[in-house]
């Protein structure tokens, strides 16, 4: 794929005209967007599919100040393809640059729009597909491993360890030298775990994953739980951790915790519970750029593996969709938007 001198009046996307589960999203056809001051067309060759997308045509952000969903919305915060055209003021990229970017909507269509400090570069080795199916998962990862303390010789608690996020995490965390307790629902996925690094693997439909990391811990708990899951963990998450450790909620695969009792944190040995938006820990320039080119270069190195599951075509977003919201990816899972 190129960028072109004749460009198209109009796009494919996928947008949510409501909110709802897979059936709602609809592949329209749209008018092609043009960059404003600072900003980027970019041709897209991929986009990734994430948890983000499901919360937000779920409705589960319809009132977030940080993730607004507007309706219609086109869904995607991900991708990776070529930049096609320029705004006002651009420095720093050119027309046919291969890039990849997260944290931007509209991803799931035929061009997305993107402020050039969104924009990494796609080091030339690297196949714009890999390219795409890191940036969400490895920068989450990324801020995840590096933000919470953890040093040298501690242990965290790492929940779907064998999906995108966990991945990442499993990986960059044993670069720093931490202990990883994985878990996981199948063997299969535990197999996964382990080839990644993990130290300890809890099969959790096997197992309660707060009496296996207590045991493995020799019943100090550990030192960070990394809880992707909400509403079926939090609680036991909790009761995994020593004394004044942290739990980092940064998902809610299994639905949103609604029920919750500070005093829980007390009993749990004054542990401390944060819920986060990767949004926060990429606000700037520098933070973004500087995460984005740890992960692609960690990867061009070979320091990090990339498994991706599967890519469907723009127009089988809802089976995509349907199989992440099933827990039924072990890898990442792209869209096919040109090639």
């Amino acid at each position: 794929m190129g960028a072109t001198n004749s460009m198209p009046a109009t796009m494919r996307a996928v947008r949510i005209h409501r909110f709802g589960g897979p059936e709602v999203l609809s592949l329209d056809d749209v008018p092609l967007p043009a960059p404003g001051a600072g900003e980027a067309l970019v041709q897209m060759a991929f986009a990734g599919v994430n948890f983000t997308d499901l919360y937000r045509r779920q409705g589960d952000y319809a009132e977030s100040a940080t993730y607004a969903t507007p309706l219609p919305f086109t869904l995607g915060v991900e991708g990776s393809g070529r930049v096609a055209k320029l705004g006002a003021g651009v420095a720093g990229v050119a027309i046919g640059d291969r890039v990849a970017f997260t944290r931007n909507p509209g991803s799931y269509a035929g061009y997305c729009l993107a402020p050039v400090g969104r924009l990494a570069q796609v080091p030339e080795a690297m196949a714009l597909d890999t390219a795409s199916a890191v940036m969400t998962h490895g920068m989450t990862a990324h801020y995840l491993s590096s933000e919470f303390g953890l040093k040298e010789g501690d242990a965290a608690l790492v929940h779907a360890a064998a999906g995108g996020v966990g991945q990442m995490l499993v990986q960059m965390l044993k670069l720093r030298g931490v202990r990883v307790i994985a878990t996981v629902g199948t063997d299969a996925k535990a197999a996964i775990a382990r080839a990644l690094g993990a130290d300890d693997v809890i099969v959790h439909t096997r197992q309660d994953f707060r009496e296996a990391a207590r045991a493995l811990t020799g019943g100090r708990g550990v030192d960070v739980v990394f809880d992707s899951v909400g509403r079926d963990t939090l609680h036991r998450s909790l009761y995994s951790l020593r004394r004044r450790g942290t739990c980092v909620l940064y998902g809610h695969a299994s639905g949103l915790v609604r029920d919750f009792e500070p005093m829980e944190l007390a009993e749990a040995g004054s542990v401390m519970l944060t819920r986060t938006h990767m949004a926060h820990f990429v606000a700037t320039p520098e933070a973004y750029a500087r995460r984005a080119n740890d992960v692609l270069q960690w990867i061009a190195a070979g320091q990090l593996k990339v498994n991706i599951q599967r890519v469907f075509d723009l127009a089988e977003a809802g089976q995509a969709h349907a199989i992440l919201a099933g827990r039924g990816s072990a890898g990442k899972l792209l869209l096919r938007i040109s090639e």
